[in-house]
């Protein structure tokens, strides 16, 4: 049956990034350093790719896309997915799991992101799953019906598709970018690197079996989620979760308030073994510079700092196209070329 609306205090996880994460330090995330920093790898070419069960051979799955409805955990759903035509059920090949953001639903994320597409040029399989809910939206707790609905997903892929299951990522917006925060806690043993857009969380109570890779993108000019701390206020106009066509003002959901992105960013560097502040690389572009951190082999943390930049996908020309709500949005970069790299850089290793 339909997964209950959440209620108003579950509601507040859509503030991840100020009511329930704590940084374990406070960077001076406007500083600078000369030296560029470079970032450890694991020699990922020398990571075997682990076969999931899907690669027998026997089955032959078109490449394209579909959605499909999918029910586990006590949740409904469905999910986008989007096959390359690399895939030949034989030789194992990565999946990158792609999450929408509040109230906005799996078919417009997956224009936004376009992750689909760039799977197609890269080689890998993208899930662009949604729930069913009044108001499209993810219930970020820790051990929530909604992460056990991903897991089982996870599943049902890997025993229909040939996945690399040493290759799989995690990657979303907003809500979404909450979620794979919290996907990285409860999945960690088998989320290879996380590449949370415009939201990421230091999520209370997260105790992964290992340190999860990390490399997020944030504007500094963010209406909806705060590159300063808290929740923006354009997030006053977004519809009660409940579909009751209130707005999150009415119900009073407040802004501002907890740490700042890089302090965020910071204390998931921390929970990796990293040091505690980071470099500035030189500035990538005229408008986006990267923070990186001194970290063990394979436990990386970095964040691409985009200095004006909204509530958005970098380099998405969706999102581009729809500036006047979520605002400025860089093609300086490409949010799906530097996040692939990290992903290709980090293989998850037993």
């Amino acid at each position: 049956m339909p997964r209950v609306a959440l209620s108003f205090f579950a509601l507040m996880l859509l503030a991840g990034a100020c009511s329930n994460s704590k940084a374990a330090t406070s960077p001076n995330a406007t500083s600078t350093a000369a030296a560029s920093t470079t970032r450890t790898v694991l020699e990922p070419a020398n990571v075997a790719a682990v076969p999931s069960a899907g690669c027998t051979g026997s089955t032959t799955v078109a490449a394209g896309e579909t959605t499909t409805p999918f029910s586990a955990a006590g949740v409904d759903g469905s999910s986008i997915r989007h096959i390359p035509p690399v895939h030949d059920g034989r030789h194992p090949i990565p999946l990158v799991l792609d999450l929408h953001g509040y109230s906005e639903p799996a078919a417009i994320h997956a224009q936004l992101s376009a992750l689909g597409s760039f799977g197609d040029q890269h080689g890998f399989v993208t899930l662009t799953p949604e729930t069913t809910a009044p108001v499209p939206q993810w219930d970020t707790a820790l051990g929530s019906a909604d992460l056990k609905w991903l897991s089982a997903l996870l599943d049902d892929a890997e025993s229909k598709l040939c996945i690399d299951t040493a290759r799989v990522f995690t990657t979303g917006l907003s809500n979404g970018a909450m979620m794979t925060s919290s996907v990285a806690c409860d999945l960690s043993d088998r989320i290879a690197a996380v590449a949370p857009v415009a939201g990421v969380t230091l999520v209370d109570g997260c105790t992964p079996s290992r340190p999860v890779p990390l490399v997020a993108f944030h504007g500094t000019a963010d209406q909806y989620v705060g590159y300063d701390g808290g929740l923006g206020p354009a997030v006053a106009n977004l519809p009660a979760p409940d579909g009751s066509g209130k707005t999150l003002g009415e119900l009073g959901v407040g802004v501002g308030g907890g740490p700042t992105v890089p302090e965020i960013v910071a204390g998931w560097a921390t929970r990796n073994g990293c040091a505690s502040t980071p470099q500035t690389t030189q500035p990538i572009a005229a408008d986006v510079d990267l923070l990186v951190f001194a970290c063990p082999p394979g436990a990386d943390a970095e964040l691409y700092r985009v200095t004006g930049g909204g509530h958005t996908w970098p380099g998405s020309v969706f999102a581009k196209a729809i500036e006047s709500i979520v605002g400025h949005t860089t093609d300086s970069i490409s949010a799906n070329e530097k996040m692939w790299a990290f992903f290709e850089a980090h293989p998850l290793t037993r």
